[in-house]
C-alpha cells in the first residue's frame, strides 16, 4: 500500500496519524469534511489546522463541502429525535453516513486511492476462518472509539487504517511532539462538534424544536411541576429537573404523547432488560440463536454481562445480568466478547 487518504479534522489525533503514515513512507492526501452550516466554527478553525498540517508534511489537502450531507443525517436526525422523546446518539450515524462512506467514495472515484486513515482509537484484523474483517477496541481502553464504530460495514474495514489503535493517548501527544505538529499541544474536544459550535446541546436544540410547556409527573402520574419541552431531557437525568422532593429524582420516561416528563426514584430509572433495533453485526454473522456477551448501553459504561436473543423480527432483547441504570432510548446498545467488538443497535422504547 502506498497511498491513503487521511481524513483530518484539525486535532492531534488526526494530525498523528497522517504524519504516522507519511514517515512509514506512503503516499499521504489530506481530506477534510466540511460539516457545519452557518458560524461553523470549529469546523473553520479545525480546516485551518489541517491545512497547516498538511502544508508541514509538504502532502496536498482537500476539503469536501459536506454540509448539506451533515445537515441530512445528523442535524435533521437529532432533532427528530429529541422531538419524539428519544436521545439520539449522533456520532455512530455520522461514522457510517457522513465520515466513511463519502470519504472512501471520495478516495476511490475522485483520487484512485483504495486506503483512507483517521485518527480514531480502534483496531482492525482480519479473521481467517470466517473471512470477515473485525473490529476490536483500541490498546487504551480511556480512549477506545469502538463504541461510536459499530455500524461501519465490512467494506470500510477492509479499506480502512486506524494508525493510533495501538497507541495510548500519551503516546500520541509525545509523537506529535516529536514530529513537530502545530497541533501537539492543542486540547483536546470535550464535547459534540454541535455543542462546542452552539453552546450546549439546549442551545443548538431550542434553535430547532419550539418550546412546549407540559407536565412533570412521578410514575402514578401526579403532576409535580411543568417543564419547557421534553427536549430539554434525557433518561438517568437528575440534575436540572427543578422539582424540589426529599428524595433524588430521575428522569424515568418522555412521554411525546402526553407531552410530560416522568420522574421517579433511581431504581424506577433501572431496567433488567431492553429491547434493540436497526441492528449492524459487523465482526460475525447476525445470531439466530441467543448468546451470551457484554454490553455498553453507553460510551462512557463499562461492558457488563449480557444475554442477547434474537426475537426473529431483527431485533434482538438485551437481558442483563443486574438491572442498569439510565438505559435511553435511541443510544446505541453495543456487544463485545472481550476486545472484540460483535455488533450493535439502537434501544428502542420500552413498549
Amino acid at each position: 500500500m502506498s497511498k491513503v487518504v487521511v481524513g483530518l479534522s484539525g486535532g492531534v489525533d488526526s494530525s498523528t496519524a497522517a504524519a504516522i503514515l507519511h514517515h512509514q513512507g506512503h503516499e499521504v492526501v489530506g481530506l477534510t469534511l466540511w460539516l457545519m452550516k452557518g458560524k461553523g466554527q470549529c469546523c473553520s478553525e479545525g480546516m485551518v489546522d489541517a491545512a497547516m498540517i498538511c502544508e508541514q508534511l509538504g502532502v496536498s489537502h482537500h476539503v469536501v463541502d459536506s454540509r448539506d450531507l451533515f445537515q441530512e443525517h445528523i442535524v435533521d436526525y437529532l432533532v427528530s429525535g429529541y422531538e419524539s422523546g428519544v436521545t439520539p446518539l449522533p456520532c455512530s450515524q455520522c461514522n457510517r453516513t457522513v465520515k466513511f462512506g463519502p470519504m472512501l467514495n471520495y478516495a476511490q472515484s475522485e483520487l484512485g486511492i483504495d486506503h483512507i486513515a483517521t485518527g480514531h482509537y480502534a483496531r482492525i484484523r482480519y479473521d481467517e476462518a470466517s473471512g470477515r474483517y473485525q473490529l476490536l477496541c483500541a490498546v487504551d481502553k480511556h480512549k477506545d472509539q469502538s463504541y461510536f464504530l459499530y455500524d461501519l460495514c465490512q467494506e470500510f474495514l477492509a479499506h480502512t487504517l486506524f494508525p493510533l489503535g495501538e497507541m495510548t493517548k500519551e503516546e500520541t501527544r509525545k509523537i506529535a511532539t516529536q514530529y513537530n505538529l502545530k497541533t501537539a499541544d492543542k486540547p483536546e474536544s470535550q464535547d459534540l462538534c454541535l455543542v462546542e459550535s452552539h453552546g450546549s446541546m439546549r442551545d443548538f436544540l431550542d434553535r430547532y424544536i419550539d418550546q412546549k410547556t407540559g407536565d412533570i409527573v412521578n410514575k402514578e402520574g401526579k403532576v409535580l411541576g411543568q417543564h419547557q419541552g421534553i427536549h430539554h431531557y434525557t433518561i438517568g437525568q437528575r440534575k436540572g429537573i427543578g422539582i424540589a422532593a426529599p428524595e433524588p429524582l430521575y428522569v424515568m420516561a418522555l412521554d411525546p404523547v402526553m407531552n410530560r416528563v416522568v420522574v421517579g426514584s433511581r431504581e424506577d430509572a433501572t431496567q433488567p432488560d431492553c429491547t434493540v433495533q436497526r441492528l449492524n453485526w459487523l465482526s460475525i454473522s447476525a445470531p439466530t440463536i441467543p448468546i451470551r456477551c457484554q454490553a455498553r448501553v453507553r460510551y462512557r459504561t463499562l461492558p457488563v454481562p449480557v444475554d442477547v436473543i434474537p426475537l426473529g423480527d431483527g431485533r434482538v432483547k438485551v437481558v442483563f445480568d443486574e438491572p442498569q441504570f439510565g438505559i435511553t432510548p435511541g443510544q446505541a446498545a453495543v456487544f463485545y466478547q472481550g476486545e472484540l467488538l460483535l455488533g450493535g443497535g439502537i434501544i428502542e422504547r420500552p413498549r
